[in-house]
Order: C-alpha cells, then sequence, then structure tokens
C-alpha cells in the first residue's frame, strides 16, 4: 500500500463566544494532538482583518507552536509574498529554523499584492479559455471518473473589486510601494537561502539567520497559473488549493507537472492538494458540525471578512437567497462531511484525481472538541487502510 501523508491547514478560527487568546491556544492543543495522530505536517494560513480568523503571522503562531511540539513538521500556507519582501520572509523563518533546525516548511503565496485573474476568468479584450486539457479534460458534467467533484469555477471580480479587499492592500503595502515580480521574489528567497545572492552591482547578501536553513520550501497555487508554473520551473514542492478553489484544482496540478524541470531539491514533481472536511461518528452527526460552514464561507466571498464560526443554531436562523447559496455552491459540494470512511473515500478520489502525493486537510467547527476529534477519526481510518 502506497503511503499518502496527511497534513493540516489551520486558520486559527474563533468561534462565537469565544476570542482570538482561546483561538491560539486551541490550535496549539490541536497541533500536539495531530502530532500523536500521525499527522505529517501542521501548516498556518495567513489572513488579515478577518473577524473569525486569528492566523494573521504564520512565523509568529509556527515559534509557539514548535516550542509546545518535538516532531511534526511546521510550515506557512502560506506567507503571503504580495506584501513582503524576500529577506524579511528568510529572516524570519532562518530564526524559527535556528531554534528548531529542520522541522519548518516553507509555504510561499502570491497572494497579496496586485491581484492577477486566475487562468479561465475572461476580462474586456482577454482571449477565450484555452481548451481542458490532461485530468481536466476528463471532467464530465461536473465529475472527474474518480467520482471527484469539479464544479463550476467561482468568479473572483466582485470580490477583488470591493473596498474591503482595496483596504487591504492599502493597510498591508507601504505607500508608493510596488509588490515584485513573484517570479524573481521567489529566485531571490531561494538564492538568499542558498548563500548565492548578488545585487544587479555584484553586491552579495548573507542572511544570518535564514542562510543555508534547513527549510522546506512549497508554492501554493490555486490555478494553472504563475504559481504553478514558478514551482515547476524551479523544481520545488506545489500544493493546490482544492478547498479554496475546486474548480481549478486539476488544471493546477496539471500546469505544475507540465512545467516541471528536475533541480537540487527535486528530481520528480511534489504535489500536496487541500480539502475541507468534517469528521464525526457518523455523517448525520458530521454534517451537524458543518451547518455553519456555509454562512461563513459567504462571509468571505462577499468581502465582508470571515466570521467568527458560528453554532448550528445561528447558522440555521439564517434565512438565505439564491444568489447567497449560488455563491457558496461550490464550496458547500465539495466539502468532505461525514463518518471516518465516507471521508476517507471521498479523500482517495482527490488523491486518484490529482495524483497527489500527500493531502491536506482543514476542518472548522464551532467547538474545539469536535474538531479535535475530526482529526482524530480521520487519522485512525487513513491509518487503518495503511496510508499513514
Amino acid at each position: 500500500m502506497t503511503r499518502t501523508p496527511l497534513a493540516v491547514l489551520d486558520l486559527v478560527p474563533i468561534s462565537t463566544g469565544s476570542n482570538a487568546t482561546e483561538a491560539l491556544r486551541n490550535s496549539i492543543d490541536l497541533a500536539q494532538h495531530a502530532e500523536r495522530a500521525g499527522y505529517a505536517r501542521y501548516w498556518f494560513a495567513e489572513h488579515h482583518l478577518n473577524p473569525g480568523v486569528a492566523g494573521t503571522s504564520p512565523a509568529l503562531v509556527l515559534a509557539v507552536t514548535a516550542a509546545a511540539t518535538s516532531r511534526i513538521r511546521l510550515g506557512s500556507g502560506a506567507v503571503q509574498m504580495g506584501h513582503r519582501t524576500a529577506l524579511s520572509t528568510v529572516e524570519e523563518f532562518g530564526l524559527l529554523d535556528a531554534l528548531h533546525p529542520g522541522r519548518f516548511d516553507l509555504g510561499l503565496g502570491r497572494s497579496g499584492g496586485k491581484p492577477k485573474l486566475l487562468d479561465g476568468e475572461l476580462s474586456a479584450g482577454a482571449a477565450p479559455p484555452k481548451a481542458p486539457t490532461g485530468e481536466q479534460a476528463k471532467v464530465v458534467d461536473g465529475h472527474h471518473p474518480t467520482g471527484l467533484r469539479i464544479p463550476k469555477q467561482f468568479s473572483f471580480f466582485k470580490l477583488l473589486d470591493s473596498p474591503r479587499f482595496a483596504l487591504h492592500r492599502r493597510l498591508l503595502t507601504l505607500p508608493e510601494a510596488k509588490p515584485q515580480d513573484y517570479a524573481e521574489q521567489i529566485d531571490d528567497v531561494l538564492a538568499l537561502i542558498a548563500g548565492t545572492y548578488k545585487s544587479g552591482e555584484g553586491e552579495a547578501a548573507h542572511v544570518v539567520p535564514g542562510e543555508h536553513a534547513d527549510l522546506e520550501i512549497w508554492i501554493l497555487g490555486s490555478s494553472g497559473g504563475e504559481s504553478a508554473e514558478v514551482a515547476g520551473r524551479r523544481g520545488l514542492r506545489f500544493a493546490a488549493n482544492y478547498h479554496v478553489s475546486p474548480a481549478t484544482v486539476l488544471e493546477a496540478v496539471d500546469a505544475y507537472r507540465a512545467a516541471f524541470e528536475p533541480s537540487q531539491v527535486r528530481t520528480q514533481p511534489y504535489v500536496s492538494v487541500s480539502a475541507d472536511v468534517v469528521v464525526a461518528e457518523d455523517e448525520a452527526r458530521a454534517r451537524e458540525l458543518a451547518t455553519g460552514y456555509g454562512l461563513w464561507v459567504r462571509s468571505i466571498r462577499t468581502a465582508e471578512g470571515a466570521i467568527q464560526f458560528p453554532t448550528p443554531e445561528q447558522a440555521r436562523r439564517h434565512q438565505w437567497t439564491d444568489e447567497e447559496r449560488e455563491l457558496v455552491q461550490d464550496r458547500i459540494d465539495t466539502q468532505f462531511a461525514g463518518s471516518p470512511a465516507q471521508v476517507a473515500d471521498k479523500l482517495e478520489q482527490l488523491r486518484d484525481a490529482t495524483g497527489a502525493d500527500e493531502l491536506i486537510v482543514t476542518t472548522i467547527t464551532h467547538d474545539h472538541a469536535d474538531r479535535v476529534r475530526s482529526h482524530e477519526l480521520l487519522a485512525q481510518e487513513w491509518g487503518r487502510r495503511g496510508y499513514l
């Protein structure tokens, strides 16, 4: 049986009636449970100005989590490079590696700067989307032959044009500052870590700590665009976001593999794919725990900012409009909620459709105990199948 390691992606969610302090403590506790359960990695996402998400600085949360764990790999999923410099990122993770050597994954994302459209989204005068190839071409009536649901693509136009998105950019970016080209930025990160960085004038830069840090570099992406190509061309590991953009996960991994060139890091492509899951003893209980998910996604996609995760009772009181349901339907349809066996079956479909070497699960429930239990039940079932 081929091993398929499981990883955890944590947004540090805040539930209604709770606060950031409790959310952070819960995340550290969950990382300890994940380590004991056999998860291979524990990643923290970076999000800003969200009432219901406390994970604003992956490096800081990783520092305290590393001190509370001993073996599990820890990482960022991902550092938003659009409003950061290569130097500041290498310095932060160099500090982490100096204290806990060999335990960190530096996941890098393109978001945070000037937005670019996902592949396949049309603007005035844009060329029509390319015909699907590879695994994308196998999708019929919204399903891959494995059974994996591939919904219609969600358009981020309204979200990117919202005043709140503009506020994010204004507060995260220094006045008059221009985000660096993403590919050049990744090259700078790699050169600073390798100790080979030189400016255009030939001046060398040596980062202490950071140079020669024992970090695994990952590129995270949602489509078959720049991130997938950058990861492939540089022979890096790639993480595709099914839980964020399920419609484009196949094109993302296809594009990465098509662009892949062997490097000192990897001689073969290496892919991890994320999914949103809720596991409980039976399907009815899992779906009850996931009741608030649609309302939570709605808050993100209306640019309100992620709300504090509601109880099932609070979520049921919301009066949904047809427009709101359409806004979140792709995410609801692709959330894996059920018994351990049901969710494991869905994860097998995701793995087989994408050819993933690893899988990442992200889980949000109102009560912390239910989130811990979800991860424990899944690990037990995944291990029973011989994948851990």
